[in-house]
């Protein structure tokens, strides 16, 4: 059974816009995403919106829906009342392309910032072995699919531009987090994740944990672990003699040190 759905959709590019109003008829089961294709359809051919596959996989579709960042093709408009008036914004945190399509590109270059896996020694028989314990824990973190709502619902880069240079954000955390709980990687980046990637900036709010459409406890199982690593390198006392007497550490860069 269909209705009238009233949305307010912001149209605009880097110079400015504005919240256009469009009545556009939908049905029982849809998504916002499938509202927004019937108003490109039949009333706004030149509507931008980023998607692809409209199944909450590939993470592209990323916007804010009365002010909460969310995953249009995953939004259903049975949350909805059907005399509410739902406002679709593109994501705040990042520059506007055209209407509901942003750019991203900060996220990548954060992506180049984090050291790339380092395995260690094969086995005699040339294989690699992990307990499933160590397989499993970081297992959480690969259901990522960059839809970057976590980035955009960080208000340290939401509200302060000026940290975007010093501060990976959530979504590089748990990448932080994962291979530094990878048992086989020989990389040390907890020096890196605190000064470079400004995990000391986090005062673990959980508002990325809570817009996360894969479920994934950002701040519980990645971002509080990493944080409290760091801290054990930086502040432990047995660390702190070891540097004093001479024992070596290898630094972010996998270097000795003394």
């Amino acid at each position: 059974m269909g209705y009238d759905l009233t949305m307010r959709i912001w149209r605009g590019d880097q110079e400015g816009g504005g919240l256009g109003d469009y009545t556009v008829e939908v049905s029982e089961g849809e998504v916002v995403l499938d509202a927004l294709h019937r108003v490109q359809a039949t009333q706004a051919g030149d509507l931008a919106i980023r998607w692809n596959c409209k199944a909450g996989k590939c993470g592209s579709c990323s916007a804010e829906v009365n002010g909460r960042p969310r995953l249009l093709c995953m939004t259903r408009l049975s949350d909805f009342e059907e005399s509410e008036i739902i406002t679709v914004t593109p994501l705040r945190t990042f520059p506007v392309i055209r209407d509901l399509v942003t750019d991203v590109s900060y996220n990548y270059e954060k992506a180049k910032e984090l050291p790339y896996a380092d395995l260690g020694p094969r086995d005699a028989d040339g294989k690699r072995r992990m307990a499933q314990i160590d397989v499993e824990r970081g297992q959480e973190f690969r259901k990522c699919i960059e839809c970057f709502l976590c980035q955009n619902t960080c208000h340290v880069v939401r509200d302060h531009e000026d940290n975007k240079p010093a501060f990976a954000g959530p979504r590089f955390f748990i990448r932080y987090a994962e291979l530094d709980m990878h048992p086989l990687d020989t990389h040390d980046r907890r020096a890196l994740a605190q000064d470079a990637a400004g995990l000391g900036m986090c005062n673990i709010t959980k508002c990325c944990t809570e817009v996360c459409p894969e479920g994934i406890k950002i701040t519980d199982n990645a971002i509080i672990p990493m944080k409290e690593r760091v801290v054990d390198r930086k502040f432990d006392p047995l660390v702190w003699l070891g540097s004093k007497i001479g024992l070596r550490n290898r630094d972010d860069e996998g270097r000795s040190e003394v």
